[in-house]
């Protein structure tokens, strides 16, 4: 089950409603709410109350950085709201949280390239998640995270699990994501399905020296 909601209103209730019928129906787990943006203005007392029914009910988020950063508050004036919801708080709080897409080439959003690193440089930006830690450990906002909401029961590295990832030429996370490292190898099934051969700069002193930016 999925729920959006694109909201800015600080006086909107849909996300409590959607907690607390999961909550109450026990289905906490396979319910999702997507952008809920009016969280972005939530008074602080109503949102720790908010905080206790969301870890409650067990229910999912979906933030879609790109979009909501571009679609959002644009009908403020100054201070103007960045209109992305909670995702540093919710986490503190053990919510589980992920990061989408919207959509990726459309007048909604026209500079996609269904790039999920590129989703997730613009959160940790607009989240404020920019710590070495922060930072490295931000591709579980686009994995394990993202399993979890979707309730995938053969996620990971595990024997007997389906052979379905991809590759990236990193040292880390922290690597992948600042260098916006391009997939090397795409795999389905054990499968490799499509590849990308790794760009070579060079800068032209004595000599040609290759740059690598690590």
């Amino acid at each position: 089950m999925c729920i959006v909601m694109k909201l800015m209103m600080k006086q909107s209730r849909f996300v409590e409603t959607v907690a607390a019928l999961a909550h109450k129906e026990n289905i906490g787990s396979r319910v999702t709410a997507s952008h809920t943006t009016a969280m972005h203005s939530y008074n602080g007392a109503y949102t720790s109350r908010l905080f206790r029914l969301l870890k409650m009910s067990g229910i999912n988020f979906v933030a879609n950085p790109l979009v909501n950063i571009h679609l959002q508050g644009r009908f403020d004036s100054y201070p103007k709201r960045r209109g992305i919801t909670r995702v540093k708080e919710m986490l503190a709080s053990g919510i589980n949280v992920c990061f989408g897409h919207d959509d990726v080439f459309d007048p909604w959003y026209p500079l996609g390239t269904a790039n999920m690193l590129q989703v997730l440089h613009m959160g940790l930006h607009v989240c404020q998640l920019m710590g070495y830690g922060q930072i490295d450990n931000g591709l579980q906002l686009i994995s394990h995270n993202s399993a979890k909401t979707l309730a995938l029961t053969d996620y990971g590295v595990e024997v007997g699990n389906s052979a379905n990832f991809i590759i990236l030429p990193a040292e880390n996370g922290f690597d992948a994501l600042r260098r916006q490292i391009p997939v090397r190898y795409s795999i389905r099934h054990g499968k490799v399905i499509a590849q990308t051969e790794p760009a070579k700069t060079e800068i032209m002193l004595a000599k040609p020296t290759p740059i690598t930016y690590n």
